[in-house]
């Protein structure tokens, strides 16, 4: 993997030495070698169009057992560039609705992908900052009850659920701060 893959964070904080060998950014912990390899270059795949579609998918199979994907994507230079160019490429296809399957489960993996970054703390803020989620109103907005198109809104859905979900309990806990102080 090219070791100046990344160069700078988002934040403009450079890679720990031990790390940039892999383009692995400051605050992120190395776990199981061959994974991290592995994540590493498929995240560097997105950036590819030819290999992006494997890319997606793959990605989106490993997010719920890599805890450090979100920011391992929202810190990787085009990422979250390239799957908001998914999410974009199939407005044509929502009017008149032309969407198709393969279509829908590629965006949907990209929608999974951006899931994940608004689901962790570390990116939560920084997706939420980015007004992406102003990208999937489109999909809302869809009439088509074809398949591809339900699973577009649902996915779209999930993204915003996450958020809420989140903001709800932080929202809790606010309030159980607020609460104990005035005890």
């Amino acid at each position: 993997m090219n070791p100046n893959m990344l160069g700078m964070n988002a934040l403009g904080v450079g890679l720990l030495s031990s790390q940039s060998n892999l383009g692995i950014p400051s605050g992120i912990v190395p776990g199981d070698r061959q994974q991290d390899a592995q994540i590493w270059q498929l995240t560097q795949e997105l950036t590819i169009p030819d290999k992006r579609e494997t890319a997606l998918l793959e990605l989106s199979k490993k997010r719920e057992i890599v805890p450090d994907l979100a920011p391992i994507l929202w810190y990787s230079y085009g990422t979250i560039a390239c799957l908001l160019q998914e999410i974009v490429s199939i407005y044509p296809l929502l009017s008149p609705p032309k969407l198709k399957a393969p279509a829908s489960n590629r965006v949907c993996n990209a929608l999974a992908l951006l899931q994940c970054v608004a689901s962790h703390p570390e990116t939560r803020g920084l997706f939420l900052n980015a007004h992406i989620p102003l990208y999937l109103y489109p999909f809302l907005n869809t009439t088509s009850k074809t398949r591809p198109f339900e699973y577009l809104r649902l996915t779209s859905l999930g993204v915003i659920g996450a958020l809420v979900k989140v903001l709800f309990v932080l929202g809790q806990i606010q309030k159980k701060k607020r609460n104990d102080s005035s005890l």
